[in-house]
């Protein structure tokens, strides 16, 4: 009589196998019993999509700082950090914190709070522009399209958040990246549209002829001094008629 059960399909460690057709057709029960649902062990969180981010972030430094206590000294971590939209939007923040995790953390929250919007003009500034933060100084001009930004440093790291595709910058004063990050904003900071400035002709396209002010121009001290003698001419016409009728009487006279 032939054995009609079939062999036990063993795994490599050397333990019993369910079979296939029998780890289809089982189900899973509950402590009370009831049947679970068959579903995918796994959390669906790793699939899923990411949803985009609102600013993009880049950690500018990490520093260590020291502080001095009675037993001796305390060491943290302070960083500095830049968030933007990739348009007209950035913001840097510094903090500290016991660990570099927790010091970025706050630094990121403090950049979503000082978040500033400043004007451009196409991809790249309205005008130029220097500004100074404590020792540091920076500069930073428009460029033509197809410049780029050449900047160096935390310039170039902070103009890499926005939307400012053709730049051109110089930092001349201190090297301290704290500083030029607060340089750098200020200076995107005073940026004025092109459409608001004092000698655009956008500005007195709406005004009449009229009403613009106007200006008496200031004769320069030679044109002053040639018509004061032409007045002075004019007013002693006697002189030159005196000359001619003592011209005219040695004449008779001889």
């Amino acid at each position: 009589m032939e054995n009609k059960q079939q062999p036990r399909v063993i795994n490599k460690a050397g333990t019993t196998k369910m079979r296939d057709d029998i780890a289809a057709t089982k189900q899973e029960k509950d402590i009370a019993g009831r049947p679970m649902p068959r579903g995918r062990r796994r959390d669906n969180s790793r699939t899923a999509e990411a949803a985009p981010k609102e600013f993009d972030e880049i950690t500018i430094s990490i520093d260590r700082v020291a502080r001095v206590v009675k037993g001796g000294r305390r060491f943290r971590f302070k960083a500095l950090v830049a968030l933007g939209n990739k348009k007209n939007k950035v913001g840097i923040g510094i903090a500290k914190g016991s660990d570099v995790t927790s010091a970025v953390t706050k630094a990121t929250a403090r950049a979503k709070k000082n978040m500033i919007t400043f004007h451009m003009h196409g991809d790249t500034l309205c005008h130029e522009t220097e500004t100074k933060a404590t020792g540091a100084h920076v500069m930073m001009k428009p460029a033509a399209p197809g410049t780029g930004i050449i900047a160096g440093g935390v310039v170039r790291s902070i103009i890499g958040l926005t939307g400012v595709k053709n730049l051109i910058s110089k930092s001349l004063g201190s090297t301290n990246k704290v500083n030029i990050a607060y340089a750098v904003i200020e200076g995107l900071r005073q940026q004025v549209p092109r459409k608001d400035w004092i000698n655009s002709k956008d500005s007195h396209s709406g005004l009449d002829p009229e009403s613009s002010p106007k200006t008496e121009k200031i004769p320069s001290p030679v044109i002053a001094r040639s018509v004061a003698t032409k007045l002075s001419a004019s007013e002693t016409p006697h002189l030159g008629k005196a000359v001619v009728s003592g011209q005219s009487s040695k004449e008779t006279k001889k």
